[in-house]
């Protein structure tokens, strides 16, 4: 089976033939039909986090259900479906209050290290399968809890982004902010995140919507999107761009790049009550100055770190399905390209220059 694979810490990625298992228990065994490049998954191939290599990455990831496992309740054969990044127990105090995306024991979905690994190597060596999903494959195993439905009228390249970037994105203005019509918000960032928190604001119904970005072409993109107000911070200063704009400051500003300095700004930017959504990766160990009087406690602004958008993938995936079904959700022009699973390496080192806008999709192996 092919896949691509980064063998070390840093170390690119190729592409390989590894094994596959038959699936056991509760594993799906899907047909890999599209996997969107994801800036994550180079975040995890380049920067230590923790993860074992060799390893397969790819969290945005459709297809079709070829087998199952024996305990297998909700999928069949020739099911449609989207994995994500989400892995959760089921029975844990979090998992039963509905949040599932605060899974205290989240390592339940993956095999134990004394049972045979999903993937390896003809001679035997384990391949780590990143985030429970491996997606940059022609055949993944995957958990059911890990797998959402979705009609089969939806394209597996629209699919396989819902699972991440806009249950993270949209799930961030939906579920996290709660965003009601009328409100105002600030995105800073319009990858593929951001746009899809942009798609997120105009479906809650925000009135304002400002993205904030440093490139222009990237700026005029996000109006496709629903995007109100546009920023160049390298231009101008954008916090205070925001509070001309909004005459004060927005309901809440969404941060989904990883740098302080952003981070700061999302901070700045809001109003009074206001709060600053905090989605984006930084290394471990990186920490945010805030000045507690001037921006927390006179305001009665606060911070807020969101894991996943704060999202229920079993409600959520096929939910964002029906929207854009209903031509409500803009997934259309959030592919960038479609590739084959060779490019990736190639793929990513255009999105690290910036050249990528939207989301490229390994739709070939």
């Amino acid at each position: 089976m092919k896949v691509s694979i980064v063998e070390k810490l840093g170390g690119g990625f190729t592409t390989k033939d590894v094994e596959i298992d038959e699936p056991m228990d509760y594993e799906v065994l899907v047909d890999v039909k599209a996997s969107s490049l994801c800036h994550s998954d180079l975040h995890f191939a380049e920067k230590d986090y923790g993860t074992v290599f060799p390893a397969v990455f790819g969290h945005e990831v459709a297809g079709i259900v070829s087998a199952i496992g024996k305990s297998v309740t909700e999928f069949v054969p020739g099911d449609h479906v989207v994995g994500c990044f989400i892995q959760y127990c089921g029975h844990c105090e979090n998992c039963q209050s509905g949040k599932t995306y605060l899974c205290l024991h989240p390592e339940e979905v993956m095999r134990k290290a004394d049972e045979k690994p999903r993937l390896f190597f003809k001679d035997g060596v384990p391949v780590s399968q990143g985030f429970g999903l491996g997606g940059f494959s022609e055949k993944t195993l995957i958990h059911q809890n890990q797998l959402a439905k979705v009609p089969k009228d939806v394209p597996f390249n629209r699919a396989c982004i819902i699972g991440c970037a806009t249950v993270t994105g949209a799930g961030a203005i939906i579920n996290s902010a709660g965003l009601r019509p009328g409100s105002s918000v600030a995105i800073i960032g319009t990858g593929g995140v951001g746009l899809n928190a942009i798609s997120g604001a105009k479906i809650a119904g925000a009135t304002t919507i400002i993205a904030i970005d440093i490139q222009d072409d990237k700026l005029e993109f996000s109006k496709k999107f629903g995007a109100t107000h546009v920023i160049n911070s390298k231009k101008q200063d954008a916090v205070e761009a925001v509070r001309e704009i909004t005459g004060g400051g927005v309901d809440a500003a969404l941060e989904v790049i990883g740098f302080v300095s952003t981070a700061q700004q999302a901070v700045q930017m809001v109003n009074k009550g206001g709060r600053a959504y905090l989605i984006g990766m930084t290394p471990l160990g990186t920490e945010l100055p805030i000045l507690p009087m001037e921006n927390l406690v006179g305001p009665s602004a606060g911070v807020i770190g969101v894991n996943m958008g704060s999202s229920n993938l079993k409600k959520d995936i096929p939910m964002y399905a029906k929207l854009y079904a209903q031509g409500r959700l803009n997934l259309d022009d959030l592919i960038y390209k479609e590739i084959n699973i060779d490019d990736v390496d190639k793929t990513y080192k255009e999105l690290e220059q910036g050249k990528v806008i939207g989301r490229a999709v390994i739709t070939s192996f």
